[in-house]
Formats: structure tokens, C-alpha cells, sequence
């Protein structure tokens, strides 16, 4: 594994045009995405706008660019699931397998549990057998952060004439008490419980070292 120097930083909305161009060869090339077109630059703007404030959305750049990024948004959006968020995260592909994900997703996690969010939900397409569109390699990085599965959806997502499953996994970061704390919108957190998850925000020196 090569070792890579990054940084982990709450997203900019100056970021969206080089978010786009790491998450359009998703859309036009995989099944990993099970979007058939690439958004335009002020609909994958308005899409960070909806989450920033209330989900972390984290962002991992080195001296010269943006490596990947990393969010959680609304899982199913009813009030009685606060406490559950879902998870995703996007890699150049010239930049897996350096411990770039691993950090995106650990401080992900710590952000969330500083939220007071339990549940992490991870939503996977997951091929019958893996081809050029799609492996098994996003339920075994989530296998290995510590996810379990705990549902599979037959053939139920349709891409490149073909047909994909669909899995569930989650992991459960907190305790189920009778009364669980308040959740926490992300714009509320300061920068020194953002600092103590490996985050910065615009600006900040601290820098967390892959």
C-alpha cells in the first residue's frame, strides 16, 4: 500500500467541479452508481447544499487535489430514524488501496458518533457474479470497517442490459438507551470536536497523515 499525505476537510461548495469529475466515471462506466446520467455541476451543487448542514460531508485532498470523498445523508427521512443516517464514499480510482477510504470512513464514523448517530447504513450494488461493471470490493472494504450485512435485494437495480442485486449493510457505532440523545445537526459542532474526529474545516493546519 502506498502511503499517500492528505488531508480531511468539511466539503466547500467550491469543491463541486472536481467532486463531479471523480464521481462521473461512476455513473458512466460502473454499476457501483446505479445513476444512468452524470449531474450537471448546479445539481451535484444543490445535492451538497441539501446535506452539509445537517450530515458530515468530508472531503480528503492532498497539496494539489481532491482524493475522494465521504458522506452520510438521510436514511429513509422519517422522523423515528434520526438516529440512523446512510453512508457514502467515492475514490479517484487512481487512488484506492492507499488508506484513503479507510480514513474518509473512520472519521466519518467519529463525526457521526460526536452527532450522536447509532446506526450507519450502507446501501452496495452487488453483482450475481463480479464483471467490468461492477465486483464484490465495496462489500468487502465495508466488511472490513466493520459492517455486516443484513439484507440482499434480488436483481433490483438495471444497468448496461444488465441486472444487479442490491445489499444492506450496517454498523451500530452507539448505545440504545431508553432515551437517546438529541442528534446533533453537523453545522453545530465546533471545530475542536470536528479537530478530535480528524476533520478541519476550512483554513485549519491540522492535518491527518495516511
Amino acid at each position: 500500500m502506498e502511503n499517500t499525505k492528505a488531508k480531511i476537510c468539511a466539503v466547500s461548495l467550491s469543491d463541486t467541479e472536481e467532486l463531479l469529475e471523480i464521481y462521473a466515471p461512476y455513473v458512466e462506466h460502473t454499476a457501483i452508481s446505479f445513476e444512468y446520467d452524470v449531474p450537471s455541476v448546479e445539481e451535484f451543487a444543490e445535492r451538497i447544499k441539501t446535506r452539509r448542514d445537517t450530515y458530515p460531508y468530508l472531503v480528503a485532498r492532498d497539496s494539489e487535489r481532491l482524493l475522494g470523498y465521504a458522506y452520510t445523508s438521510p436514511f429513509v427521512g422519517r422522523a423515528a430514524y434520526a438516529w440512523s443516517a446512510q453512508t457514502t464514499i467515492y475514490l479517484r480510482e487512481e487512488c484506492r488501496n492507499r488508506g484513503i477510504g479507510r480514513a474518509l470512513y473512520e472519521a466519518l464514523e467519529k463525526v457521526c458518533a460526536a452527532q450522536n448517530i447509532l446506526n450507519l447504513n450502507a446501501c452496495i450494488g452487488f453483482p450475481e457474479k463480479e464483471d467490468e461493471y461492477l465486483t464484490k470490493n465495496s462489500v468487502e472494504f465495508h466488511s472490513h470497517m466493520g459492517y455486516q450485512t443484513v439484507g440482499l435485494f434480488h436483481n433490483s437495480g438495471y444497468k448496461f442490459g444488465r441486472w444487479y442485486h442490491m445489499v444492506w449493510m450496517e454498523k451500530l457505532i452507539g448505545e440504545h438507551s431508553e432515551k437517546p440523545k438529541r442528534v446533533i445537526p453537523f453545522r453545530e459542532l465546533n471545530d475542536g470536536i470536528l479537530e478530535k474526529c480528524g476533520v478541519s474545516r476550512r483554513g485549519s493546519r491540522h492535518h491527518l497523515y495516511l
